[in-house]
C-alpha cells in the first residue's frame, strides 16, 4: 500500500477544529493539571437542566423507551416543537415540516449539505458563529462575508445584504441574537431582509439558538411573517433555552421537500436523536417555562456587571450585548499597548499567564476582539475580569 492511499480525504482541509471546542479542551487540560483556570470560553449555561425534564428522561428509561425512533424524531416530539414555536412566535408549521437533529449544530450542517451546491454563495454577517464558515466550505460553497458596524452594535441592514447578492447567492445565515456579539437584528430590518431574499429566490436561514435570551426586546421569528414558510428556514436548539447542551436536541422548520432531504441525509449519518433525550425535549417544550425567564434574569444581572467592569479596563471597549450571554470586547487598544499582534496571541498569553480562557476573535471573523461567556457564576466572573485587568496592566 502506497503512502498516498493512507492519507486523509482532501475535504478535511476545508474545515478546522472548532475554536470554542479547542479552547474548552485546553482549559480542561490545565484544570486537570491542578491549575486554577477561569473559563470564559464555553458557550454553555451553568444552570442544571430543570428537574421536570430530567424526570421525563428517567421515566423514558423506566418505560424502556430505548429503541430506534423515526430518523427525524418521533411524531410527538415534532408536534411539541411546532406547537411551542406556534405559541412563542405565531407560526403554523406541520409536523412533516419539522425534523429533530442531534443538536443545533447538526441542523446547520444538514442544511448546508442539502441546500448548497459547489460554487453556491452563502452570505454570512461578521462576526459569525465559528461553525458557519466551515460547514459552508465543507459543502463546497463560498462564504460571502458581510462586515457589520461595531459602533451600531454589530448590526446590518437589508441594503447591506443587497450589496452582497450575486447570481450565485443561495442563502443568508442570520443569527439573532448573535453568537458571539449578542447583536439583535431589529424586527423591522428582519422584515426588510425577508422581503429582499424572498423576492430574489434566496433562502433566509434564521438561527434561533438564543431566541429567548433578549434583554431589551421581545422574542421574534421572521418565520412568523406571511408567506415566510416558502423561503425561510428555522434552525433551532433546546441546548441554551433549557440548559440541555449535553442532551443534543436541535431541530429544523422548513418546507417539506427540504425536511425530506434532511431525513434522507440524516438516515445515513446519525439516524434518530437519542430516544431518551427526545422524551426530555417533549417535557421541556410542553412543560413549565419559568426556568427560561429565571435564567434570563440572571444573565441580565451578569451582563450589567461584565460590561461595566470591561469598560473600566484600559485599552478595552465593548458594545453591550442585546441578547445571548456573551460579551465581545474590542481589545485593540490593549493589544497595541502590550505589543501583542493578534487576538489569538492575546488569548494564548492570557490563558498561559493569567489562567483565563477566552475565545479569540479570529474564530468569529475579527482580529481585535475576544469572546467572553458570562454563563458562569458571578464569583468566577469577578475573578476572571480582575485577572484580565491585571494582565493588561502588567500587574
Amino acid at each position: 500500500m502506497t503512502p498516498t492511499a493512507l492519507q486523509l480525504a482532501d475535504r478535511l482541509d476545508t474545515i478546522s477544529v472548532s475554536s470554542t471546542v479547542k479552547v474548552s479542551a485546553e482549559a480542561g487540560r490545565l484544570k486537570r493539571e491542578g491549575i486554577d483556570v477561569v473559563d470564559f470560553g464555553a458557550g454553555e449555561p451553568d444552570f442544571p437542566t430543570p428537574d421536570n425534564i430530567k424526570k421525563a428522561a428517567i421515566k423514558a428509561l423506566d418505560d424502556n423507551f430505548t429503541k430506534y425512533t423515526p430518523v427525524e424524531g418521533t411524531l410527538d416530539l415534532k408536534k411539541a416543537i411546532v406547537e411551542r414555536h406556534a405559541t412563542d412566535f405565531g407560526t403554523a408549521y406541520a409536523p412533516n415540516e419539522c425534523a429533530a437533529t442531534v443538536g443545533g449544530k447538526h441542523i446547520i450542517f444538514n442544511l448546508m449539505q442539502v441546500l448548497v451546491n459547489p460554487g453556491d454563495e452563502v452570505i454570512i454577517p461578521v462576526p459569525y458563529w465559528v461553525t458557519y464558515k466551515d460547514v459552508v466550505n465543507y459543502a463546497g460553497g463560498k462564504c460571502v462575508f458581510l462586515q457589520t458596524d461595531e459602533a451600531n452594535g454589530f448590526n446590518f441592514t437589508a441594503k447591506d445584504v443587497e450589496r452582497h447578492i450575486t447570481p450565485r447567492t443561495k442563502a443568508i445565515l442570520v443569527n439573532s441574537p448573535s453568537n458571539p456579539s449578542g447583536a439583535v437584528l431589529p424586527d423591522s430590518e428582519f422584515v426588510k431582509i425577508f422581503e429582499l431574499t424572498s423576492s430574489r429566490g434566496i433562502w433566509l436561514i434564521t438561527d434561533e439558538c438564543y431566541c429567548h435570551f433578549l434583554y431589551e426586546a421581545k422574542p421574534f421569528s421572521v418565520a412568523s411573517l406571511p408567506g415566510a414558510k416558502d423561503s425561510v428556514i428555522v434552525a433551532g436548539s433546546l441546548s441554551k433555552t433549557y440548559a440541555m447542551t449535553g442532551w443534543r436536541i436541535g431541530y429544523g422548520l422548513a418546507p417539506k421537500y427540504v425536511i425530506d432531504g434532511i431525513i434522507k441525509l440524516q438516515s445515513h449519518m446519525t439516524s434518530n436523536p437519542t430516544s431518551i433525550a427526545q422524551r426530555g425535549a417533549i417535557e421541556a417544550l410542553r412543560g413549565p417555562q419559568e426556568s427560561v425567564q429565571q435564567m434570563l434574569g440572571e444573565y441580565a444581572t451578569r451582563r450589567g456587571f461584565v460590561i461595566d467592569r470591561l469598560r473600566r479596563i484600559p485599552g478595552v471597549t465593548v458594545q453591550a450585548p442585546m441578547g445571548a450571554f456573551y460579551a465581545y470586547p474590542n481589545i485593540g487598544g490593549a493589544m497595541k499597548s502590550m505589543g501583542i499582534g493578534s487576538a489569538f496571541e492575546f488569548s494564548e498569553q492570557l490563558l498561559k499567564k493569567a489562567h483565563v480562557a477566552v475565545v479569540p476573535g479570529e474564530a468569529f471573523g475579527t482580529d481585535s476582539h475576544v469572546r467572553i461567556s458570562y454563563a458562569t457564576s458571578m464569583k468566577e466572573i469577578e475573578r476572571g475580569l480582575d485577572r484580565i485587568d491585571n494582565f493588561i496592566q502588567g500587574k
